[in-house]
Formats: C-alpha cells, sequence, structure tokens
C-alpha cells in the first residue's frame, strides 16, 4: 500500500480510478436475498433457542415439542422476506445494511420495456449530487455497459443499462482458488528470505486484495491459471472469441455444426473456442473488431460488434448514423411503445394492460430485434409521416392526425383493468 501511495505522488498515472468498470462489483438480487434471509434464519434459531430454554428451566416440563416453535418461527421468516420486498427497505443489522428502494414494480408496458429493465443497473451513487466524474462515459464499459441506454435527468449515466452479451460472475469459494495457487508454484512470503521478496524475476501473486506470495515464472502461472479461469463474484465480463497469433480458433465446420444444432454457446466455452473476460483482464489483450483485422499479435476477436449495445439500444436501425443524445431519446421512447407484451396476454394476472389492436413489424429490422424476439412480439405501427408547415405555423413537436386512419384504426388499443378483489372469475373491463 506504501508503495502504490508514493507512485500515486510521483506520477498521477498509478493513481486509481473510482469510475474505472474494472474496480466495481455488481450485487446480484439473488445476494440480497441471500442476506437478508441468513438474517431471518439465524433470528428464528435464536428466538427458538431461547423460548426453549425457557421452557426447560422450569422444574416440572410437559411434553415438549420443539417442531411448534420452529413452524412459528417459519411465519416471522415469510413475514420477513414479504415486508422486505412490498416496502423495498433492506435493514439487515447483523450485516450493516440499511437500503431503501431495493424492490421496484416490474413494468409491462411493452415487451421490450420489461427486457430493458431486467438489464437495468441501480447505483449506489446518490443521485441529487451534481458531479460529471460517475456521470462521464468510461472508455472501459466498452461492451460491458450500454453507451446509449440511460435515462434522462438526475439519474442520466447513473442508472446504467447491461450490453447484450454481459454476464455477471457469481462467488466462488476462494479456498481451492489458494490451495491451486500454491500448487502452480506460489511461494508463501513468509518462506522467502529479504533478498528473493525482492528480486527482480519474482512478481507477487494477488486473490481479491489478499497477498498470497511471490512467482518466479509469472507468464507461466498466468497461462496455467487461465486454463483453469474462475471468477470473483460481481465482476461484468463478455465473451470473444480466442485467435492463436491472429487465427481465430472457431472455424467453418464449427459454424456449420452450430447451424444444425450439433453445437451450442456452451460447447463453445468448454471447448476453449470462446472465452469471458473482464475489463482487468482486457487490459492486457488485443481485441479485433473483425477477423479480417487480426494481426499476428491478436489475441482475441469480438463476437460481434453490434454487441456493445443494451437490448433497447440495439432496436434503432443504424444508430452510429445519428447524434448521440437522439439515440438516449430513443432508448426511453422505445418503451413506452405499446404492443403485445407476451404471448399469453388474454391469460394474466396483470392489474394493468395496454394492448395495440394491430401492432406491425418494424419495415426496418436489426439483428437485435431477430435475437431478442421482438420481430415475433412487436409493438407500434408503421405511420406515414408528412413533414410540413400548418397554416405558416411551426407547431415544435405537435402532430396533426388523419381521421379517417384513426376510423381505419390507426393506433387503436385495448386498456385492460382488474375489478374487485383478486378471485378466480374476476372481473376484465
Amino acid at each position: 500500500m506504501l508503495r502504490r501511495m508514493m507512485e500515486a505522488i510521483i506520477k498521477k498515472d498509478a493513481m486509481d480510478d473510482k469510475d474505472y468498470v474494472g474496480n466495481k462489483r455488481l450485487e446480484l438480487s439473488g445476494q440480497s436475498l441471500s442476506l437478508l434471509f441468513e438474517d431471518l434464519f439465524k433470528t428464528l434459531n435464536e428466538e427458538a433457542v431461547k423460548e426453549a430454554d425457557g421452557i426447560l428451566s422450569k422444574p416440572s416440563v410437559p411434553r415438549f415439542d420443539f417442531s411448534t416453535y420452529i413452524m412459528r418461527g417459519n411465519k416471522s421468516i415469510t413475514g420477513g422476506l414479504e415486508r422486505a420486498l412490498s416496502t423495498g427497505n433492506w435493514d439487515v443489522k447483523r450485516f450493516r445494511m440499511n437500503r431503501k428502494g431495493m424492490t421496484q414494480v416490474v413494468a409491462r408496458l411493452s415487451y421490450i420495456g420489461t427486457l430493458g429493465m431486467m438489464t437495468r443497473i441501480q447505483p449506489q451513487f446518490e443521485k441529487s449530487r451534481k458531479v460529471s466524474g460517475p456521470r462521464a462515459l468510461e472508455p472501459s464499459q466498452w461492451g460491458m455497459l450500454c453507451p446509449c441506454d440511460t435515462p434522462e435527468g438526475e439519474a442520466c449515466s447513473l442508472v446504467k443499462n447491461l450490453a447484450l452479451t454481459t454476464h455477471v460472475t457469481t462467488n466462488q469459494e476462494e479456498g481451492p482458488i489458494v490451495h491451486l495457487c500454491y500448487c502452480l508454484g506460489v511461494e508463501d512470503l513468509e518462506l522467502l528470505s529479504g533478498e528473493e521478496l525482492h528480486a527482480p524475476n519474482s512478481y507477487l501473486i494477488i486473490l481479491n486484495g489478499l497477498i498470497l506470495g511471490k512467482h518466479r515464472r509469472p507468464k507461466r502461472f498466468a497461462e496455467s491459471m487461465r486454463k483453469l479461469r474462475r471468477a470473483d463474484g460481481g465482476r461484468v465480463c463478455r465473451p470473444l472469441v480466442i485467435a492463436d497469433r491472429g487465427v481465430s480458433r472457431i472455424k467453418e465446420r464449427h459454424m456449420k455444426e452450430l447451424k444444425y444444432g450439433i453445437r451450442n454457446f456452451q460447447s463453445f466455452i468448454q471447448e476453449g473456442l470462446i472465452e469471458y473476460l473482464d475489463v482487468n483482464e482486457e487490459n492486457n489483450t488485443l481485441i479485433a473488431l473483425y477477423e479480417g483485422e487480426a494481426t499476428t499479435d491478436t489475441t482475441h476477436i469480438e463476437i460481434e460488434p453490434l454487441t456493445i449495445l443494451g437490448v433497447c439500444a440495439g432496436l434503432i436501425p443504424f444508430p452510429h448514423h445519428n447524434q448521440s443524445p437522439r439515440n438516449t431519446y430513443q432508448c426511453a421512447m422505445g418503451k413506452q411503445a405499446m404492443g403485445n407484451i407476451a404471448y399469453n396476454q388474454l391469460c394474466r394476472m396483470d392489474s394493468l394492460m395496454y394492448l395495440l389492436v394491430y401492432p406491425q413489424r418494424p419495415l426496418l429490422t436489426t439483428r437485435t430485434i431477430e435475437l431478442t424476439g421482438y420481430d415475433k412480439l412487436g409493438a407500434g405501427q408503421n405511420a406515414t409521416v408528412a413533414v410540413m408547415s400548418y397554416s405558416g405555423y411551426d407547431i415544435e413537436d405537435a402532430i396533426i392526425m388523419n381521421k379517417s386512419s384513426l376510423d381505419r384504426g390507426f393506433g387503436r388499443c385495448i386498456v385492460k383493468k382488474r375489478r374487485g378483489k383478486c378471485r378466480k372469475d374476476a372481473d376484465f373491463g
């Protein structure tokens, strides 16, 4: 730590960037729920033991059944989970966790709006603070976070969305990895002399901030670890095609097998044709955008450059021909397009639903529309628009609709609301 601090004082390059994606970890919903459940379960155990001790300490004890206390405690676990999910407040004193607004009601206005909500990242940063640093577009976000999809207003660039192929790692046990490192030749610092510690050919091996020891052949160690790679939780990573001296490992026969259903994406990963890289590991690679651009130094090739965009931004045809804010506005408006929210839209338990009567497929589709299945579950209609001055005045954002087009059913929709109590024969109006 002292060495890093001195380097930072001497040269600014050594300073850590708080906004660098490699320094960030994403907390998934499962982790939050597991902490909450662990707290409620341990509380149940403590209360059950306390009650049992109180009864057993009496001189004359009637028939004692411990299961009744456990069954009674079950309600406290259920109640605690329900309370947290309904209010969105995670008050877990055991883990010093006190957060608000952890849950949100899923938006079902449109299918793409729901997909967009599933990939959203909520920040820990205070939205009301007018700071430009965390809002700026980071180069390390390339391929991990969508550069377009973010809300307007005070949450601008703080609330982000995952890109198309992004994967978030989950926690693994550190023990086996530590053991593996020592098996691969990492030497414990306690066993080394001062001269060996500071030798120019020895390199520090650090796992999640914990110094394991030193290694004399770092390249060989790194190659061995990459072959046996496992991840620490919460890192964002994405898949890339492995290239050997600039030549892609994926050949034509692999693609044919994929087309005929002999292979799938998982088999590509298992056979070492594709691998997931996080932001920190990307720094030590040379990634070519297309196979034709690869040189002998290239280590990886992009699967498809369009995957740098998120679900909502991927719907925009030719986004690179637009002014940047226009793409951001479209990401917000695309979620409001009315259409079919699911295949079972006529037998659902939603309390409010908007259905477009004549949804149409867009005249111009993108690859993302096909990947997400949005072409099969479309929203919106293809409108013929005339741009002209009306009565000599510029009417800005207003729109004048053709009455005969409305009469023919343009933009016609059905609004469904659930009435009365939630019962089997609930009346839909």
